[in-house]
């Protein structure tokens, strides 16, 4: 008999007597492998939920773009005595955020690459009969390259509808399929309020999870309506001269808010003022990350100066709020890997003293193997099978496990989960590596067992 053939022969020997061992004793295999199939899981889940949010957040940064800050204009809060024992503090004044901000800022601030203003119209869109709400948005060809919105078909705003505010369009993908679904809608017209408008292009469909437009404070763009800023300020509203006109009357009045009396309750109350900002948001695009925080801190002090000391306005960096959160999910998911190593190695110790006791149970049968020609490296393989298919076994549930756990977490708490193959690679890896390492102590002093002595043992 080949030398290759013997060894294969005694590998299989020995396998078949630990399989033997292991399937003896269910109950107690399967209460030592808790520990590495409670591992598994836990790395297999943890590392899905961790991918997950680490696709979550890409997707959010994709949405909000990169290197941007956003202004949004906050309507100005009023302080008046109602007592009347004193009198009224006038109010100051405030011009909002304008176009006129938008082309000071390039001007003033260096390192700012683009400007994005918009405006945000709630309307109604009128073709065939059919009516639905919508949101119409005034924007600048650079809009769709801050938010890498791509057009699957017509063109972008030229020169000519930028200056003249023509009556043009791009619509939302969605918008697309509901009116025009079995046509081109390109050079077709939509009535968005009292104003026809022409369909120049369509974007590209753009999925955004309900999660994202809670945190984020965004809109499902897909249902969006974009036409140029021009067209928005001629054609629609212009809240800068409506602004103006509300000035001249407060410098002859109390003040930008009103008294209603009577009511229910016979008290006065107090209406708040309309927005009397020219623009809805205002999207700044920096040249590098490390200057977002610095730039911000020039573009706060710019505007309140512009608008006479009022705040007026808010102004965040989500991509640096986004990446504070992956840092903190990070950390979380660091802790959750460390509970689940702590985890394996308990399962490991389990095992290894599992086996410990397995070896002085079976004294006997090892002096007894010893005595008819085995040899101490048969008795080593032995109880490594042993403890490898214990932890391999325990491994396989484990995967199955941490599978189902991510699929349950991601349907009950609606968080995503993306399993990778790798971390299920790792995590079976990681666990017939323990049983490996952990069999190896139990295996050797059941080869170290004298025949003689063994045989004796009661």
């Amino acid at each position: 008999m080949k030398l290759k053939d013997l060894i294969s022969e005694r590998f299989l020997s020995n396998f078949y007597v630990a399989f033997d061992a292991v399937i003896a004793n269910k109950v107690r295999s399967l209460l030592t492998a808790l520990g590495i199939i409670f591992g598994v899981a836990a790395v297999i889940a943890m590392l899905a939920i961790g991918n997950g949010a680490q696709q979550e957040i890409l997707e959010q940064i994709k949405l909000v773009g990169v290197n941007n800050i956003v202004v949004t204009p906050v309507v100005q809060q009023t302080e008046e005595d109602i007592t009347g024992e004193s009198g009224s503090t006038k109010e100051k004044f405030s011009p909002g955020l304008t176009v006129r901000d938008v082309e000071g800022l390039v001007k003033t601030i260096p390192g700012i690459t683009t400007v994005s203003p918009e405006i945000l119209i709630e309307t109604y869109i009128i073709k065939n009969g059919t009516r639905r709400s919508a949101k119409l948005v005034g924007v600048t060809p650079h809009y769709f390259d801050i938010t890498s919105f791509v057009l699957t078909d017509g063109r972008m705003f030229n020169e000519q509808h930028m200056g003249k505010g023509d009556p043009v369009c791009i619509i939302g993908n969605s918008i697309k399929v509901k009116f025009f679904p079995t046509e081109n809608p390109i050079g077709k017209s939509i009535k968005m309020g009292g104003v026809w408008l022409k369909v120049i292009g369509v974007l590209e469909e753009r999925t955004v999870s309900q999660s994202s437009i809670s945190k984020l404070g965004i809109r499902d763009y897909n249902m969006d309506v974009y036409t140029p800023i021009q067209t928005v300020l001629v054609r629609y509203k212009n809240r800068d001269l409506v602004t103006e006109a509300k000035i001249r009357g407060a410098n002859s009045s109390s003040g930008g808010m009103f008294m209603v009396f009577g009511g229910d309750s016979g008290e006065e109350e107090s209406k708040p003022r309309e927005n009397y900002h020219q623009i809805d948001r205002l999207v700044i695009q920096v040249g590098e990350t490390e200057m977002l925080a610095p730039t911000a801190e020039i573009l706060s002090r710019y505007l309140e100066r512009k608008h006479y000391g009022v705040v007026d306005y808010e102004i965040t960096i989500p991509e640096l709020l986004l990446k504070q959160q992956q840092r903190t999910k990070s950390i979380f998911n660091f802790v959750l890997g460390a509970i689940a190593g702590i985890s394996l190695l308990v399962g490991g110790i389990g095992i290894m003293n599992i086996m410990l006791a397995s070896v002085m149970e079976r004294i006997k049968e090892i002096g007894l193997r010893l005595s008819i020609g085995a040899r101490k490296e048969d008795i080593i393989m032995q109880f490594l099978n042993e403890a490898v298919m214990i932890s391999v076994s325990g491994g396989i549930i484990g995967v199955i496990l941490g599978i189902s756990m991510a699929a349950v977490v991601s349907r009950l708490a609606e968080i995503p989960t993306i399993i990778s193959p790798l971390s299920i690679v790792l995590s079976f890896g990681v666990a017939a590596t323990v049983g490996l390492i952990f069999g190896i102590a139990p295996a050797k002093r059941a080869a170290d067992q004298d025949p003689i002595t063994s045989l004796r043992h009661d």
